[in-house]
């Protein structure tokens, strides 16, 4: 499998690297508060968002489709809770977005413990973040078509 330049899961990266830089001159402007969730580290990660894509990319075998479904997913997340994307809570639910989008959608997927090992958090917190994750989203995790294309086709416009 080849790295996420190659693929349209590059334009999602620069949008979510955008997203953050904007979320978190807002927060730090005072205008705006984020609460803090199981998501959220304690420190940034060192590593961007698109290497940490990448990586996810590069080991998961996930298919494209399940990049663009975990950005859904992580919109309905925020919409229900409020709160921003920001570089203390991307990773884990990058990680946690994906892997919920792999075992709804492909065929194929790894197991929790394998997804904890790629995104760099312990199979437990894994769990815990997964089990978090669905019931924000009341386990709704269809994706009709129609919104998909349209996500697809926002992304297009914005890149």
């Amino acid at each position: 499998m080849g790295d996420v330049a190659e693929t349209p899961v590059l334009k999602l990266c620069s949008i979510l690297e955008r997203s953050i830089l904007k979320n978190e001159k807002l927060l730090l402007s005072g205008g705006k508060y984020d609460p803090v969730t199981i998501f959220h580290g304690s420190k940034a990660p060192n590593m961007s968002v698109t290497q940490y894509m990448d990586r996810i990319f590069k080991y998961s075998n996930c298919s494209p489709s399940c990049f663009f479904i975990a950005h859904i997913y992580m919109e309905r997340f925020f919409h229900k809770n409020g709160g921003y994307l920001t570089s203390f809570n991307a990773h884990r639910l990058l990680i946690t977005s994906i892997m919920v989008a792999a075992k709804f959608l492909d065929d194929k997927y790894y197991s929790n413990a394998y997804f904890a090992k790629v995104g760099g958090v312990s199979t437990e917190e894994m769990n815990r973040m997964e089990i978090e994750f669905l019931f924000n989203l009341e386990f709704k995790l269809f994706v009709t078509t129609e919104l998909f294309l349209k996500y697809c086709e926002k992304l297009d416009r914005t890149v």
